[in-house]
């Protein structure tokens, strides 16, 4: 089975509704980057008290990146760098980094998309269903989608359709910052995705528990 198909074939086990412990005692922030001309994903997971922000444990992980190559419509092979499959080649990373914490968090902010993806399963609903943890997804730019224009104000949010279907949020999470690209990972709904964004967004335009993952990938 190709990359792509294995996404369309997972993206049938998100579930879009709230499944989360309420109230969130931890939650925790996922970053990956990759190393060794792409050959090693690094994922940085940090656990955080839900209700102080105090950092509980930090973790770095290094694992071989998991092969997406597939054949593109053009008949070239594509994979290594497409930002629609980096949840396939990051997956080992980013569960060896959840079992490596202290403890397993009862949300995932994960830097990149959830079902704000084409076949709708980024890299935070792909690690969401694999591990079975309720997530939401956190990028910077969309993939997919339009949306209205959005107000400067801070937590001013709008829909990000594709093809009619609300895929997330277009949030503004800081004032004069550009808007993040917020999505429902697995076991959170749509309105629950950008609350909870904003509920941990302090001084910078990420929220906090990605601010500190990405600070270490």
């Amino acid at each position: 089975m190709s990359a792509r198909a294995l996404q369309a074939a997972l993206a049938q086990h998100v579930r879009r509704r709230d499944d989360f412990a309420q109230p969130l005692r931890t939650v925790a922030g996922f970053d990956v980057g990759f190393e060794a001309d792409g050959s090693v994903a690094c994922a940085h997971a940090v656990l955080l008290d839900a209700d102080t922000m105090q950092v509980l444990d930090e973790r770095i992980v290094r694992a071989p990146a998991a092969t997406a190559s597939v054949a593109a419509a053009d008949g070239t092979e594509a994979g290594s760098t497409d930002p629609d499959l980096v949840g396939v080649r990051a997956l080992p990373a980013l569960l060896a980094a959840l079992e490596a914490l202290a403890r397993r968090p009862d949300l995932a902010f994960v830097r990149g998309h959830g079902i704000a993806h084409p076949r709708r399963l980024g890299i935070a609903a792909h690690f969401g269903v694999a591990a079975d943890l309720p997530s939401i997804g956190v990028a910077t730019e969309a993939l997919i989608g339009t949306a209205a224009a959005l107000h400067e104000i801070r937590g001013a949010h709008t829909p990000l359709r594709d093809h009619g279907e609300q895929v997330g949020w277009l949030l503004r999470s800081r004032p004069g910052s550009e808007a993040l690209v917020v999505s429902p990972g697995h076991r959170v709904s749509m309105t629950a995705a950008a609350q909870l964004v904003m509920r941990y967004v302090a001084g910078d335009r990420l929220p906090e528990p990605i601010r500190l993952a990405t600070l270490g990938a």
